[in-house]
Formats: structure tokens, C-alpha cells, sequence
């Protein structure tokens, strides 16, 4: 895939011409990458953006036991755009999954190619707010996954027995059926004259063992299932909450950026143009 055609898979640069295609990809960088080393992280100053032209990336937050990956990107696709607008620290980190090629367009060039094309430059602003307009319906839109109905798709046959033999066990219409059993039994063992388990009701109490002796491992089985969903809604819980603050500081600080460097363009846009119109007038 040549470079122009990278550049306008990105929606940022997507309604650009092929002149305008051209000139800019005239402009990326090449870099290689080895297998899990790392592209920037989290908190660099960012002032690039990377375009996939072999291999793929991991981008990713947190280090350890808290990391979590947000996204695999592969051949074709570019992250860090937003460095090239407002050169903030960056948000998360990438690492190249596998060997890989990118190519970088650095924010110097990408000015000084938005300096020579106000055109190109409105165009660019066209894009970025019809992606602003995306990014909010879908903050609005998503929702998160029920890791209880996950959890409970892959349950076994004995483990979705146990789950009711532990419900039952631990009802009070178990305590009451087991409470008129025992009441029956012992009554009528006591007053009847022919008692085929008379006190002390060995016979009970045999029965009273083997039940607690099957029913034991059960409950334990049962309580091992409720703590793997307690544990899959821990891990889902903090990966939501976790996506929603970097996702929302990012919103926010990107909204920010974006607003002022549309207004800066503008600006640059509209001098640029009286400066076209003053050169093209006749001499008096």
C-alpha cells in the first residue's frame, strides 16, 4: 500500500485531494521497530503521528498487574493523531506487537505543509469536527459487557447443578421441608408401637451425615463459582472505570486543543486568503 493511500484510510486527512495526498506523504518519516519494543509511552511528549505500513501495535495503559490493552492496530491503521494539533503528553502507550515499519508524519512537517495549503487546512477542520460529532454519539451509545451472563454461558452441567442445589439448600423452604421431615420422623418413631429407628434415631442421624457430608462440597463448588463472577465484575469494573477516566480527560483535553487550533487555523486560513486577494489585484 503506497503512502497516499495510507494517509487517506485516516478520516483527518480523508477528504484531501491527491495533490494534496501527495505532497503531504512526500513528508513521512520511516522507522523501524523490533518485536515489543516501544513506540512512546504514556506521559511522552507526543508530536507524531504513526501510520502501520507492516507489522502491528499494542496501545495500551497502566504497567504490571494494571495494564490493561485498549486496542491492537494492524497494517493500515495510525494512532497519535491528536499529537499533531496539540502536542500534549500522551495518553497511552504503544509498543509494536511484531516486528514493524511505520511511518511518521512529525507536527513541524504537518505546519509547515498546513502553512503552504489553506485549503487543505479547512478540510482538515471539516474532518476533525464531523469527528468530534462521532465521538460523542458514541460515548453516549456504548455500553459495557454483562460478564455475569459471559461467566454463566460457560458454566458445566454439574456447576449449573450446584449452583441450584446451593440456592435450595440455603432457602427457608428447604429449613421448613427438612425441619416437618425431621418433626415427622422423630414423632412418629417415638409414639408409634412398631419404630424402625427408635431414639436415639440412629438411623436420622445417619442419614442427617450423609446428606451434609454430599452437600458440603456442593456449596463449596457453588461458592467458587460466585467468586470467580465477584472476581470477573471486579476486573470488569475496574477496566470500565478505568477506560472512562482516560477516556473522558482525554475527551475534555482533546475538545480544548481542537477548539483552539481550529480557531488558529482559521485565523491563519483567512490571512492567508487576503493575502492571496491583495497579490492577485492589478497595479493602480
Amino acid at each position: 500500500m503506497d503512502r497516499s493511500t495510507l494517509l487517506s484510510n485516516i478520516p483527518l486527512f480523508e477528504s484531501l485531494t491527491p495533490d494534496d495526498l501527495a505532497a503531504l506523504s512526500a513528508r513521512l518519516e520511516e522507522r523501524a521497530f523490533a518485536a515489543g519494543e516501544a513506540i512512546f509511552a504514556q506521559g511522552d511528549p507526543g508530536s507524531t503521528l504513526f501510520l502501520i505500513q507492516e507489522g502491528g501495535v499494542e496501545i495500551s495503559v497502566g504497567q504490571g498487574k494494571t495494564r490493561v490493552v485498549l486496542a491492537t492496530l494492524f497494517p493500515g491503521q495510525y494512532f497519535g493523531e491528536l499529537s499533531l494539533m496539540d502536542g500534549a503528553p500522551r495518553s497511552a502507550t504503544a509498543a509494536a506487537a511484531k516486528a514493524s515499519t511505520l511511518l511518521a508524519l512529525d507536527r513541524d512537517d504537518f505546519k509547515e505543509f498546513i502553512k503552504k495549503d489553506p485549503d487543505a487546512a479547512l478540510l482538515i477542520m471539516a474532518e476533525m469536527g464531523e469527528r468530534m460529532r462521532q465521538t460523542n454519539e458514541l460515548m453516549t451509545r456504548q455500553v459495557s459487557k454483562n460478564v455475569v451472563e459471559e461467566v454463566e454461558e460457560k458454566a458445566t452441567l454439574g456447576q449449573r447443578v450446584a449452583d441450584r442445589v446451593a440456592a435450595f439448600g440455603g432457602s427457608w423452604t428447604f429449613i421448613g421441608l427438612f425441619g416437618g421431615f425431621m418433626a415427622l420422623w422423630m414423632g412418629t418413631n417415638a409414639i408409634s408401637a412398631i419404630a424402625w429407628d427408635p431414639m436415639p434415631f440412629i438411623l436420622l442421624n445417619l442419614m442427617l451425615s450423609t446428606i451434609a457430608a454430599l452437600q458440603a462440597p456442593v456449596i463449596m463448588m457453588s461458592q467458587n463459582r460466585a467468586g470467580e463472577k465477584d472476581k470477573a465484575l471486579a476486573e470488569n469494573d475496574f477496566q470500565v472505570n478505568l477506560k472512562n477516566e482516560i477516556g473522558i480527560d482525554s475527551l475534555v483535553k482533546g475538545q480544548q486543543e481542537i477548539l483552539a487550533r481550529l480557531a488558529l487555523l482559521e485565523r491563519h486560513a483567512g490571512a492567508m486568503s487576503g493575502q492571496l486577494k491583495v497579490q492577485t489585484l492589478p497595479p493602480a
